[in-house]
């Protein structure tokens, strides 16, 4: 073979690898941009990534590996800090935006965006959570569930249970003769008081089952959406129908003994979610279930998510853990000596605590992203979205 037909053959290959490539990467802006015209519709920049994946193997590799912000500083550093990007995720063209006002604007407009998470956090979550709703459906749903959840009233009914979980966990962990990784930890604590808070202790049995299937169900959330073996969209998509069928055992148990009026003298969540009514008009089942799934998911991750940063900002700042340590000392000189334990009013004394925890949430986002839909064409900072 001649040098120059070997040439030609390997300038031929890398050409067509690179115009294939080319043709791969600019799939998504020649079918979801282009055709849009640019004159009609100004879009912001960004990338479209690849055809069917678009933008999310960069996204869940940041997230893979501990940096998710690296996400939008790339963004930045290949468009310049515009705030506002168009790319593709979760299986849809997007618009991504990340200044507080323009976030602001987004989020308050409810005449022109609607909630827009992906059809496959609506899959496992389910259709009746908050996260599937909008317009009137969505505020009865918050109007009919925020009173039985939410409030002094609710802490002060299972105040006495917490309190007893988190020593008794804690009191283990410090027996314990090895290193601990805390978020776990904390995760299983939360994860058991938030499971007895809405379902009370029939389910204690089952605790390590309905743990894994949430673990399950959670690490759902954050893949792409392909429902195959392996994938653990496919895996969270089973572990929803086990935690479905588990919870709809409870609700037809509930109402079995309702029916024969031997419901509980202490109500959990759950036999409240099932009491509220509004013009008549009760939580049906697939509600109940839904609603409970999303806020065990939401609750126990969140809740352990913000102990864990709270502590690690304390410790990284002793002055203030000095602070947090004295008001605690000083709440329990002043209890009554009959008094053994933590006072349900004694929480609303420790006002630098609080602080300490709207700090917290101040500085990191616990849920790092949320999802709207434009109802219509909305043009922001002159850019179409």
């Amino acid at each position: 073979m001649e040098p120059g037909f070997g040439w030609m053959v390997f300038t031929a290959l890398v050409g067509g690898s690179v115009a294939i490539y080319w043709l791969l990467k600019s799939a998504n802006q020649w079918y979801y941009v282009s055709r849009l015209g640019r004159e009609q519709y100004p879009l912001p920049p960004g990338d479209m990534g690849w055809p069917l994946i678009g933008n999310m193997w960069s996204f869940l590799f940041a997230f893979k590996y501990g940096d998710p912000d690296s996400f939008i500083s790339n963004m930045v550093a290949r468009f310049g800090r515009t705030g506002i990007y168009k790319a593709y995720m979760f299986g849809s063209p997007s618009i991504i935006v990340t200044l507080p006002e323009t976030c602001k604007q987004v989020l308050m407009d409810d005449e022109r965006f609607k909630s827009g998470w992906p059809k496959s956090t609506n899959e496992l979550l389910g259709r009746k959570s908050f996260l599937g709703l909008s317009g009137e459906e969505h505020k009865r749903l918050r109007r009919l569930t925020a009173a039985p959840i939410n409030g002094h009233k609710a802490l002060s009914m299972y105040h006495e249970y917490i309190k007893e979980v988190t020593i008794n966990s804690l009191d283990e962990l410090a027996k314990a003769n090895r290193p601990i990784e805390f978020l776990i930890e904390v995760k299983k604590i939360t994860f058991k008081i938030i499971m007895h808070i809405f379902l009370g202790s029939e389910v204690d049995p089952m605790m390590k089952t309905l743990e894994e299937e949430y673990a399950n169900l959670n690490n759902g959330l954050r893949a792409m959406a392909i429902n195959l073996p392996g994938f653990a969209f496919y895996k969270a998509l089973k572990a929803r129908k086990k935690l479905v069928k588990i919870l709809q055992a409870v609700v037809d148990g509930r109402r079995a003994r309702k029916s024969r009026n031997l419901s509980e003298t202490q109500k959990d969540m759950m036999e409240l979610l099932m009491d509220v009514e509004e013009n008549g008009r009760k939580l049906d089942d697939e509600e109940i279930i839904d609603i409970i799934l999303m806020y065990l998911n939401a609750g126990h991750e969140s809740s352990a998510h913000a102990t864990m940063w709270a502590t690690l900002f304390l410790q990284q700042h002793p002055e203030c853990l000095q602070k947090a340590k004295r008001e605690q000392e000083e709440i329990i000189t002043g209890r009554p000596s009959t008094e053994k334990g933590l006072i349900y009013k004694e929480i609303k004394q420790m006002e630098y605590l609080s602080k300490v925890i709207d700090e917290t949430l101040r500085a990191v986002t616990i849920s790092l992203f949320t999802c709207r839909e434009a109802k219509t064409d909305v043009s922001i900072n002159d850019l179409n979205h």
